[in-house]
């Protein structure tokens, strides 16, 4: 099953659930979604950039929810936590800080970096196989940490 097709059954059964919030952010994700497909004018996404939109939405949900922790608005940073948390059921399964670094080092090994100076070869090569199972953010860490 697609995950467009899971995201629309996921909304059916929110809808006969009456779970307004799941609803909410099922509904956003579905309108991210149109609104790409519109922008590209391909009405049939791939699953790798249906995968990209979600992860685009995550990150949003993160941010906002940093900020109104950072603003002292603790029940908007909850709400947005319990979206990301739906968003993420439509993410692959995520690497584990082990298996990330051994990804990156193996990146390393392949592009030959040698130093600081070569961390976007680095970032490139890690994030396209890694495939949106780690975040950016993640990655960044591990490769300025591996990179002399």
């Amino acid at each position: 099953m697609s995950l467009v097709q899971r995201l629309s059954d996921e909304i059916k059964a929110a809808m006969f659930a009456k779970d307004a919030e799941r609803l909410s952010a099922l509904r956003m994700l579905k309108s991210a979604i149109g609104y790409t497909q519109i922008e590209r004018k391909n009405e049939n996404l791939s699953e790798e950039e249906v995968v990209s939109i979600i992860q685009k939405e995550a990150k949003k949900r993160r941010d906002a929810s940093e900020q109104f922790d950072k603003g002292g608005r603790s029940e908007l940073a909850e709400k947005e936590k319990r979206e990301l948390a739906i968003l993420e059921a439509f993410l692959p399964k995520a690497l584990s800080a082990d298996e990330l670094e051994q990804l990156v080092r193996g990146v390393i090994a392949e592009t030959g970096a040698a130093s600081k100076k070569d961390m976007g070869a680095v970032m490139k090569a890690a994030q396209s196989k890694v495939a949106g199972r780690a975040d950016g953010r993640a990655i960044s860490a591990i490769v300025a940490r591996l990179l002399p």
